[in-house]
C-alpha cells in the first residue's frame, strides 16, 4: 500500500510539472503531439531505417556475426558491429530501466553512445538498445537469444511508456534524469546533475550529485568524497563491465546529444504533419489529446538552432578532465575545415565545446529532415551568427565564436545555404566587421 501511495504521488507530482512546463517551456520542450499514429508520422507502421534495424537484416541475411564473450555476452560484439566506442561508457545505479529490478549500486547499468546509438547492459540483464531512426525517432529493441540461429533484435514499443512523453519533447526518444528531475540536458546546472550515476574524471571544485546512494544524498551538502573519481575501481564488483570508467565528458556529451535528439525528431514532426495538413486539408487527423495546432516551423527552428548554439548552456566554472579516453576518440572524428578545427573539440573551461555549434549537424538525423524543417534552422542559425539576432543572450556568443563555426560550416558542410558565404550579397555582414 504504501508502495502504491508513493506511486500516486509521484504521478501527480509529474501531472503538475507537466502542466507547469507547458505553460513556462518553449514549444518543442513543453508541449506533446500524440502523433504516433498520423497518416504522415505512422511510427508504428514505417520500416525502420535505423542502425540497429540494418544490423538486425546483416544478421538475417549472415553477413554479420556476433560472439557472445564472458559474463557481458554479446555487449562488446554488439558495440563493435554498431561502431559504438567503449570509451563512452557511462554508468547509472538508479533504478530507472525496464530492468531497474536488476539495477543496483552494486550492479549499476553501463551505457554506450554514438551519434545515433545507445546501448544499455546490466549484468544478469539483456541488452536494451535505442536506435535514432533519422525519420521517425528513437526505436527501442531488445537483443533477444534464439534456441536456433543466431541472436536477432525485437523492437519493443513498450519502452514507449516512459520514452514517448513531454520530456522527450513529444516525440519516442530519450531520456536523461538526474536526482529529483524529470529530465536534464546541457542547460542544467552541473551541481544538479548526476543524481544516481557514477562520475569518473575530474571536475575541480565543481560539485556534483554522483556517485552517493540516493538513499543519503543530500544536495545541500556534497561530500568531497564523492568528487574527482579516477575510476569506479574498489567501489563495486567490476565483472564483466568492459571499462572501470563513467567518463564525465561522455556524460556532458550525452546530457547534450539525447535532448537535441528529441528536438530534431519533433521539428521534423512538425514540418511533415505542417505539408499533410497544406496539400490534403479534408483529411485532419487530430487523434484526442493532442496539441494538435502545428507550431509555426521558424518558430521551432528557433528553439532548436539555440539549443544546437548551446544559448543558455549551464557555465563550467573550472576545468573538466575526462578519464577514459572517450575525449581524444571523440575529437579524431571530425570533419576538420582547412584549420584543423572541428566541432567536435571540446572546450571544458569555461563550456562544453570550443566551438558552440552542435557536431549533431553532420548526424544522419539532421541530414534526413524535411527540407522546410533544415531550411529553417538554417536560417535561424544564420540571423544569430550574422548578428542580425542581437539580444543579450544571443551577444555572449563573440564575433571570434561566431566567425569561426561559420568558417568551419563552409569548409565541412556541403549542403551549407549560400547566404553562409561571405560574397552572398543576401547576407550581413556585422559578423566580419568588428562593432
Amino acid at each position: 500500500m504504501n508502495d502504491l501511495r508513493r506511486l500516486l504521488i509521484a504521478v501527480v507530482a509529474a501531472s503538475a510539472v507537466t502542466v507547469f512546463l507547458r505553460a513556462q517551456g518553449p514549444p518543442l520542450s513543453s508541449t506533446f503531439t500524440n502523433w504516433v499514429d498520423h497518416p504522415a508520422i505512422a511510427y508504428r507502421g514505417a520500416t525502420a531505417t535505423d542502425p540497429v534495424n540494418q544490423l538486425n537484416e546483416a544478421l538475417q541475411r549472415g553477413s554479420v556475426t556476433l560472439k557472445a564473450d564472458g559474463p557481458s555476452g554479446y555487449l562488446r560484439s554488439v558495440l563493435d558491429a554498431l561502431k559504438v566506442p567503449v570509451e563512452s561508457q557511462i554508468v547509472v545505479f538508479a533504478a530507472d530501466s525496464v530492468q531497474r529490478a536488476r539495477i543496483s549500486m552494486g550492479n549499476p547499468r553501463s551505457l554506450f553512445f554514438n551519434d545515433s546509438v545507445a546501448v544499455g547492459w546490466v549484468r544478469g540483464g539483456f541488452l536494451e538498445l535505442a536506435s535514432q531512426d533519422p525519420r521517425n525517432g528513437v526505436v527501442f529493441y531488445a537483443l533477444a537469444p534464439t534456441l536456433i540461429g543466431p541472436p536477432g533484435f525485437r523492437r519493443r514499443d513498450d519502452c514507449l511508456s516512459c520514452h514517448y512523453s513531454y520530456s522527450t519533447a513529444g516525440v519516442p526518444g530519450m531520456l536523461v534524469r538526474s536526482f529529483d528531475q524529470f529530465a536534464a540536458d546541457q542547460t542544467t546546472p552541473l551541481d544538479k546533475r548526476w543524481g544516481g550515476w557514477y562520475v569518473t574524471g575530474s571536475s575541480g571544485s565543481i560539485a556534483h550529485l554522483g556517485n552517493t546512494d540516493l538513499a543519503r544524498l543530500d544536495p545541500a551538502h556534497v561530500s568531497n568524497a564523492s568528487l574527482n573519481w579516477p575510476s569506479f575501481d574498489g567501489k563495486f564488483d567490476t565483472s564483466g563491465y568492459l571499462s572501470p570508467h563513467s567518463d564525465i565528458v561522455a556524460l556532458m556529451v550525452f546530457a547534450h546529444q539525447m535532448h537535441l535528439m528529441n528536438l530534431l525528431t519533433r521539428i521534423g514532426w512538425e514540418a511533415r504533419v505542417a505539408a499533410s495538413r497544406a496539400s490534403a486539408p479534408a483529411l485532419r487527423f487530430d487523434p484526442p489529446g493532442t496539441d494538435d495546432k502545428p507550431i509555426p516551423l521558424d518558430e521551432a527552428a528557433g528553439e532548436v538552432a539555440d539549443y544546437m548554439l548551446f544559448i543558455g548552456e549551464a557555465p563550467i566554472r573550472d576545468a573538466i578532465g575526462g578519464s577514459s579516453g572517450f575525449r581524444e576518440r571523440f575529437e579524431q572524428q571530425g570533419p576538420f575545415d582547412r584549420k584543423g578545427r572541428s566541432l567536435r573539440q571540446f572546450d571544458l573551461r569555461r563550456r562544453l565545446m570550443r566551438y558552440p555549434l552542435s557536431y549533431m549537424i553532420y548526424s544522419p538525423l539532421f541530414e534526413g529532415l524535411p527540407g522546410s524543417a533544415k531550411d529553417a534552422i538554417y536560417q535561424r542559425l544564420w540571423q544569430v551568427l550574422s548578428g542580425a539576432v542581437r539580444d543579450p543572450q544571443h551577444q555572449l556568443l563573440s564575433l571570434d565564436d561566431r566567425r569561426a563555426i561559420v568558417e568551419i560550416l563552409k569548409d565541412t558542410k556541403k549542403d551549407l545555404p549560400a547566404y553562409f558565404s561571405r560574397s552572398s550579397a543576401r547576407a550581413p555582414f556585422r559578423i566580419f566587421t568588428r562593432e
